[in-house]
């Protein structure tokens, strides 16, 4: 026979020191005329059954001018132990062109964690924005 079973014999990934996956679904709207600021709302859902609802918030300057929206955007993020080290702002730098249709893809880090988000989308946007990305567990 097998040894016992315990309720507390069962780690999850991050309590045993290994890295979880974790990605998130998102939209986000916003305007901007030489500062950008952005706003919309996601999950995220990890690979060890963490699940969050999201708020999520861009904002910055630079040479940038437009209405956006991202519609079915994805954010994949690495070096995770845990999905609380996930909320917070994230450094952003991003190119993006688009008229009518428009995508999005930067890399955004925060410590060890680094998140890749892409999306579609519509609007008018032109230019280069720098700035942060910042990830709130909504209420």
């Amino acid at each position: 026979m097998g040894a016992p079973t315990s309720p507390f014999a069962a780690e999850t990934k991050s309590q045993s020191g290994g890295l979880v996956e974790c990605k998130m679904t998102y939209s986000l709207s916003g305007w901007s005329v030489f500062y950008k600021t952005a706003s919309g709302s996601g999950t995220i859902s990890c690979d060890n059954g963490q699940t969050a609802k999201v708020k999520v918030r861009a904002k910055g300057g630079g040479i940038t001018f437009g209405k956006t929206e991202i519609v079915r955007g994805a954010g994949n993020f690495t070096g995770v132990r845990d999905i609380g080290e996930l909320f917070g702002s994230y450094a952003q730098a991003e190119a993006h062109a688009g008229v009518v249709k428009s995508a999005d893809a930067q890399v955004l880090t925060k410590g060890a964690v680094s998140l890749a988000l892409a999306g579609t989308g519509r609007g008018i946007d032109l230019g280069v924005a720098f700035g942060k990305f910042t990830i709130q567990r909504a209420k």
